[in-house]
């Protein structure tokens, strides 16, 4: 079966050096402490619901489908939404605001060539101005202290990918996992992006393999089973409820033979905890 490597060095990813790779797990485990969204913040906020953070989310997963942005912006946006969210209290009426600036700051971060912010604008339906965009821009990287940084669970998963020199599908199946993480501020804001990364791929590994967590990803990073475990039964749930949610972004993202079609890969009936 075909494996899912990363490109050699040359192309540029440099996770691919293996005798960099446990100081670059490090850095970014010890990064992933401080620049993290605050638990529960979402009953702090007076006039939006987590429904509407969903239905944001799935919108930009849309959005990134439609300029062809890669996966890590996704990430990127979500982390700036939440850890804005985690700050300041917003009206519905700004929300897609808030998370259209997110986005447009996180493309800037991440492409190479990012839309431009007239992109931005024409995407909310003209709802905002060019102005009002700038303004949240401003005010949002100003919330966050302008620290753009962030690892995110994408990073880690490829890590792990990488070390276990995993099979495509099973690749494809932690990542779309990974990413219906990002529907859900309760429990998953409970949790280290490393630690989501874990779970992620201990599903898909078990969905498709019947195995869970490697000897190998337990000696790089350190998780045990049993500490994945907690987070682990919370994405199964997710994955269990994933093909009846009314937002569809992300699983006809996945549903693609690009992505080997695991969207379409059903929930195990069970998993092997105790």
């Amino acid at each position: 079966m075909k494996t899912y490597k990363y490109k050699p060095v040359a192309s540029g990813d440099i996770l691919s050096v293996d005798e960099y790779a446990d100081d670059i797990h490090q850095h970014l485990r010890e990064s992933e402490v401080s620049i993290l969204p605050k638990p529960g913040y979402m009953r702090k906020q007076p006039d939006i619901t987590n429904c509407m953070r969903i239905i944001l989310v799935d919108w930009l997963v849309e959005v990134a489908e439609e300029y062809k942005l890669c996966s890590e912006t996704i990430y990127l946006a979500v982390n700036y939404l939440d850890r804005f969210l985690s700050c300041m209290s917003v009206l519905r009426g700004k929300l897609q605001l808030v998370g259209t600036a997110a986005m447009l700051l996180a493309a800037k971060y991440e492409e190479i060539y990012p839309p431009e912010v007239d992109e931005f604008v024409y995407i909310t339906d003209d709802t905002y101005t060019k102005k009002q965009l700038l303004r949240m821009e401003h005010l949002v990287l100003r919330v966050l202290s302008f620290d753009m940084t962030a690892p995110t669970c994408l990073q880690f998963l490829l890590q792990y990918i990488s070390e276990e020199s995993t099979c495509a599908k099973t690749a494809n199946l932690a990542l779309y996992l990974s990413e219906l993480s990002l529907f859900e501020v309760d429990p998953f804001l409970l949790y280290l992006p490393s630690k989501i990364a874990a779970a992620a791929y201990c599903l898909a590994n078990y969905t498709l393999n019947r195995m869970l967590w490697p000897d190998s990803l337990y000696a790089f990073t350190g998780y045990t089973l049993a500490e994945i475990a907690p987070c682990l039964v919370a994405l199964y749930k997710l994955h269990l409820g994933a093909e009846g949610r009314p937002q569809k972004a992300i699983h006809h993202k996945y549903k693609s033979t690009k992505y080997y079609s695991v969207s379409l890969v059903k929930p195990v009936e069970t998993l092997p905890l105790h």
